[in-house]
């Protein structure tokens, strides 16, 4: 095991700094080498990273000194377009200035080539964290739950179709668990692992729909985790691309199929063994309220209206896929696995909504339903969610400028979506004919 191999379990936002501060002297002396670049990575609201690449030895000071990155990043729409500007996303976008970003070298990964990624934490001049990146709003979550003595492990797989050029799936048909009918997927996993290793993968295997892959990271802390996640899409999409091929991270691939972003949480606690259980109540309480930030785009409720596998009714079950929590693990280590969020969702924001909804069930010392007992539904579509964004509880949980601006990426998604003729539009005016 080496320094910046990913270390499994829990582990605090301290630890993690006594890590970075460790990693740090290694890597500054990595980049000093000539001909050495670091591509600094930074998570923006559309599941994606923003990067900008540095040169040796030029590299080895911004580990020290952070680097400047356009503030914009956090309040774009999936094309790079400034949104509205208005309410939080102002702040963001006067002048198109640049945030510092501090470098997190705990998060160090070599990409091959002479290249190391590492993930950064942005902030404003003044040394205030900015407030609408993805990784502070994680980080804000985690403090509150540390207050409580209670540290997440988090473990998540992301679902993902791999298609030929023309748009084709690379199985002509569904392949769950399958050996035989996967030969054509084979050369492009072998360099998928042998460009992941010393990620974590823990397991990966066919899944139920045609093309579909699942991986499936180790457990780890909420921000490894998370920055894991969109590190292995990238790894992914830069392997998909020699071969030809591309990575679909569509929340639904095709009506009545689901790729997904499921969420293993533990809480490391021994002071309070009822703690999981009052969590869980939380999150069914709040589900629905956060249903935007499970499900940000169009795409995200074709999945939770027709995606089996996928379900909108809220409610727990003991090692129960059809539910939309499944308690799982064993008695003395038990796991949640929280299958609300689409593949198309942002991870960090994701954990962060279920720790805020978790810990407010904890506050409020709640005792969750019967197994299998529904207590609600995820919004049904878009404008539903939008709707409960505005409501109000979504803000007291992440804080008003985040509840403010995930409503203003839905209105753009939505308005982006009202801009558009699809194909769909275009089979029912034939139908009109």
């Amino acid at each position: 095991m080496t320094l910046f191999d990913r270390p499994v379990g829990a582990r605090s936002l301290a630890e993690r700094a006594v890590a970075g501060s460790a990693a740090a002297e290694v890597l500054r002396r990595v980049l000093a080498e000539e001909d050495t670049r670091l591509l600094l990575l930074v998570p923006d609201p559309h599941a994606r990273f923003a990067a900008v690449e540095l040169a040796a030895p030029f590299a080895a000071e911004v580990v020290d000194t952070g680097y400047g990155l356009c503030g914009y990043v956090f309040a774009w729409t999936p094309g790079r377009d400034p949104l509205p500007d208005g309410g939080p996303v102002r702040r963001y976008l006067g002048g198109f200035g640049d945030l510092p970003i501090r470098v997190d070298a705990a998060t160090a990964f070599p990409l091959g080539e002479r290249t190391w990624a590492v993930v950064g934490d942005a902030e404003f001049p003044s040394g205030e964290p900015a407030g609408l990146a993805p990784r502070t709003v994680l980080r804000r979550q985690l403090a509150e739950l540390e207050e409580r003595g209670l540290v997440p492990s988090i473990g998540i797989e992301h679902e993902v179709v791999f298609r030929a050029a023309d748009g084709r799936p690379l199985t002509g048909h569904g392949v769950d668990y399958a050996v035989g009918g996967t030969e054509a997927l084979a050369p492009l996993l072998a360099d998928l692992r042998s460009a992941s290793a010393g990620l974590g993968v823990e397991s990966a295997r066919a899944e139920c729909h045609p093309g579909q892959y699942e991986v499936v990271l180790r457990h780890r802390d909420a921000l490894a985790a998370c920055d894991d996640a969109l590190l292995l899409q990238l790894l992914t999409r830069r392997v998909t691309a020699r071969h030809g091929v591309t990575a679909d991270y569509l929340a639904a691939p095709e009506p009545g199929q689901g790729s997904s972003c499921h969420v293993h949480l533990s809480l490391s606690t021994s002071d309070d063994p009822e703690a999981l259980g009052a969590f869980l109540a939380g999150v069914l309480r709040d589900a629905r309220a956060l249903t935007a930030v499970w499900a940000p785009t169009w795409n995200s409720y074709v999945r939770l209206r027709t995606a089996p596998f996928s379900p909108r009714e809220l409610r727990w079950g003991r090692d129960d896929r059809t539910c939309a929590v499944r308690l799982c693990g064993t008695p003395s280590s038990p796991r949640l696995e929280f299958r609300f969020a689409g593949a198309d969702a942002q991870p960090h924001l994701v954990v962060a909504a279920l720790l805020a909804a978790g810990a407010a069930g904890l506050a409020d010392e709640l005792s969750p339903p019967e197994a299998g007992e529904p207590v609600g539904e995820l919004a049904a579509s878009p404008w539903e969610a939008l709707a409960l964004l505005e409501e109000g509880r979504a803000a007291a949980l992440l804080g008003e400028d985040v509840a403010a601006q995930q409503a203003a990426l839905l209105r753009e998604e939505l308005d982006a979506g009202l801009g558009a003729v699809t194909d769909l539009q275009r089979r029912r005016g034939a139908l009109r004919s």
